[in-house]
C-alpha cells in the first residue's frame, strides 16, 4: 500500500535447476532461480538486485538459504533468511527456522522451526552490554 518500500519479487525465472539434476556446492544467483532437483550447500541471492527462489513440489534443499523472496512447495532442510517474504505452498515442508517480513502459509504446510519475524529497519549487529560489577 502506501509507502511501502519493499522491491517487487522477481517474476521471471533466469535460472533452473531441473529434475533429475543434484548439486553439491554453494549457490548464488542474480534475478529468479527455480529449482526442481536436489541442492546440498547454501542458496543465496546477489545483493545488487532482488532475487526470488522458487523450491517446487519435488525439490530438496540441503543447506541454508538468504534471499529476498521465496516461494516453497518442496522440502528444505535448513533456515530460510527472506529480506522481504516467504510463501508456503500447500507441499512444503522446513526442518529449520524461518526469518521473514512477511509470511504466506497454505493450509497443508509443514514447519519444523521458529517463525521468527524480522522488523524491516533490523540489523544482524549485536551490541553487547557490559553487566554492573559494582558491589
Amino acid at each position: 500500500m502506501f509507502g511501502n518500500e519493499s522491491k517487487k519479487p522477481q517474476s521471471r525465472i533466469d535460472t533452473l535447476i531441473g529434475v533429475g539434476t543434484a548439486i553439491e556446492g554453494n549457490i548464488t544467483f542474480s534475478g529468479g532461480l527455480r529449482v526442481d532437483g536436489q541442492v546440498r550447500g547454501n542458496v543465496s541471492c546477489s545483493v545488487e538486485q532482488p532475487g526470488m527462489l522458487v523450491i517446487s513440489e519435488q525439490a530438496l534443499v540441503e543447506g541454508e538459504i538468504r534471499v529476498d523472496h521465496v516461494m516453497i512447495n518442496g522440502r528444505v532442510k535448513g533456515p530460510v533468511y527472506a529480506a522481504q517474504s516467504i510463501e508456503l505452498q500447500s507441499k512444503a515442508n522446513v526442518e529449520g527456522d524461518l526469518h521473514y517480513q512477511k509470511l504466506e502459509m497454505q493450509m497443508g504446510a509443514v514447519i519444523q522451526g521458529q517463525l521468527i519475524y524480522v522488523p524491516h529497519n533490523h540489523s544482524d549487529k549485536v551490541v553487547q552490554l557490559k553487566t554492573n560489577t559494582a558491589e
